[in-house]
């Protein structure tokens, strides 16, 4: 019995099948790329989530995997292994403990006999003293909380007041205090801060330090202080960002920041924190400036007027900055061929991939650059002109080579691309033996801010947020410049109000990080 034919089926002719069928194998080839990329970014989760975050790769264990590791490293055969001489040697070691505290004080505890216990117990003869045994321990002291009261003298003349003479009244001198008004000192304001931007504390938990210590003082109390001290170190952030743009070489960068109390933006938009620093020459100065969004115009108006190389990574907004030569990260460029690697299936061989092939790259730019680590300007241009060029030159051909055999969107399409893309900004450290080949000194500067931003979260508003970047700018800057924080900043509240005129920038410039008259108690090593 013949099969009928359903009149309502269309017949398709060899053409519209043959479409159909490229149609369908598209929707495929589409739909294993999306699947791979969703296997690749949920490798690349689970190893930042598990894995070590290191992007450091070991350059022997890198030669080895290009072969057979059991062929490279076994004895040839008919030959016994050599013997190895073993040569043992006593000698007591230096005692870097004793080294690490000559620059503490010490308290002394001496424990002898008394008189009477200093005889023989087998003839009855005094004894005498014949060595001692010394062991060192630390103590710690705890921290202490005293009122200091400032009681200030007026004289008067007597013999004027008996003679009914016009009076004179003179009151001895007493320094302006540093919050009229308030409890607070330079040390305890100077404290506060150092426990906040030093060492992550938020207010809440010093309000609780200084419960324990018998002080009840409430978090919003010392949130005041720090806005008030604040308003004092800006008269330096601001002298400081005027010696900042006097140099030719600078490093850029920006990080996430929750402001509460945003003027129309809710609680949950991210603001940002702008990061700019000098390079390897002039002074270190670290300044930050808090700005409700990431847009361009913010590092170019803070930048006005200056002009030279500018290190940053790929983000679009710094080429707004005007009259900079933009310098890219190599690290960036580098990291991306790391997470594609890492991103690669447990069983797959990464020996040969072009992945690796792209690591290796930029491994053998950053190893040139470690040799040249203590090198003159002069020496590391001419050696990267050498050395560096042809590796670059070789990259790009690379580069341009793998593009189209690889899937955009993956992500070795990704790290392609964005050697590409920044291919003027990554070559541009070639201009000078001074510029740097990644931005990691930036993003070395901005990780404290990025730690203490994990304890106290957010900032309540922009003027608190503002006060932050202020503060971090002082104790950032003193830190790179050897001070200790809290010497430093204590220093610093007890000068600033004696000042006869505030920006008198001569008095401002001898309170600075790297200014050669600061007292010796600032200094870390002093701490």
């Amino acid at each position: 019995m013949e099969k009928k034919t359903n009149a309502l089926t269309p017949t398709l002719t060899t053409e519209e099948y043959e479409a159909q069928v490229a149609r369908l194998e598209q929707q495929v080839a589409e739909l294993s790329a999306k699947l791979k990329w969703y296997e690749e970014q949920f490798r690349l989760a689970q190893k930042k989530r598990f894995g070590a975050s290191s992007e450091k790769t070991d350059p022997n264990q890198l030669e080895l995997d290009l072969f057979n590791e059991a062929e490279v490293l076994a004895t040839p055969k008919g030959e016994e292994p050599p013997m190895e001489k073993i040569t043992y040697e006593r000698r007591k070691p230096a005692g870097p403990r004793t080294a690490k505290l000559d620059h503490l004080p010490v308290e002394t505890v001496t424990y002898e006999l008394n008189e009477d216990e200093r005889v023989c117990s087998c003839c009855g003869n005094p004894l005498h003293e014949m060595s001692s045994e010394t062991r060192h321990e630390i103590a710690i002291i705890p921290a202490q909380v005293k009122v200091v009261q400032h009681v200030r003298k007026v004289y008067a003349c007597r013999r004027c007041e008996r003679e009914e003479i016009r009076t004179p009244i003179v009151t001895a001198p007493m320094p302006n205090p540093i919050y009229p008004g308030s409890l607070a000192s330079p040390s305890s304001m100077a404290y506060v801060m150092t426990q906040k931007y030093v060492d992550s504390q938020p207010l809440y938990r010093q309000e609780q330090q200084f419960s324990r210590l018998g002080l009840s003082i409430s978090r919003q109390t010392l949130a005041n202080w720090m806005m008030y001290g604040a308003e004092w170190l800006s008269l330096l952030t601001d002298r400081m960002r005027e010696h900042l743009l006097k140099q030719d070489i600078l490093h850029a960068d920006e990080t996430t920041l929750q402001v509460l109390r945003e003027p129309g933006k809710s609680a949950e938009t991210q603001s940002y924190l702008w990061l700019y620093r000098t390079g390897r020459m002039g002074p270190p100065i670290v300044l930050y400036d808090y700005k409700p969004t990431r847009n361009g115009e913010h590092p170019r108006n803070f930048l006005s007027g200056f002009r030279g190389y500018l290190h940053v990574d790929g983000y679009s907004g710094y080429h707004k900055v005007q009259g900079v030569t933009l310098v890219g990260c190599w690290a960036h460029a580098r990291r991306k061929f790391d997470e594609a690697l890492k991103a690669m299936p447990a069983g797959q061989p990464k020996t040969e991939t072009a992945a690796r092939q792209g690591l290796e790259f930029c491994n053998q730019l950053f190893a040139i650059e470690r040799g040249l680590r203590d090198a003159s300007p002069e020496e590391r241009y001419a050696v990267r002109m050498e050395r560096s060029k042809p590796i670059l030159e070789a990259y790009l051909a690379w580069l341009q080579k793998q593009r189209p055999r690889t899937l955009p969107k993956s992500l070795l399409g990704q790290a392609i691309a964005y050697s590409l893309n920044q291919w003027d900004k990554l070559t541009a450290f070639l201009q000078d033996g001074r510029l740097e080949i990644d931005n990691n000194r930036s993003e070395r500067s901005i990780k404290p801010f990025v730690i203490g931003r994990k304890n106290w979260l957010f900032a309540n508003s922009p003027r608190g947020a503002q006060a932050s970047a202020t503060i971090y700018s002082v104790i950032e800057t003193a830190k790179e410049n050897g001070l200790n924080p809290f010497q430093y900043l204590k220093y610093l509240f007890e000068q600033l109000p004696q000042l006869a005129d505030p920006k008198d920038t001569e008095a401002l410039d001898n309170l600075l990080p790297w200014s050669p008259t600061l007292p010796l108690v600032c200094r870390t090593t002093q701490s």
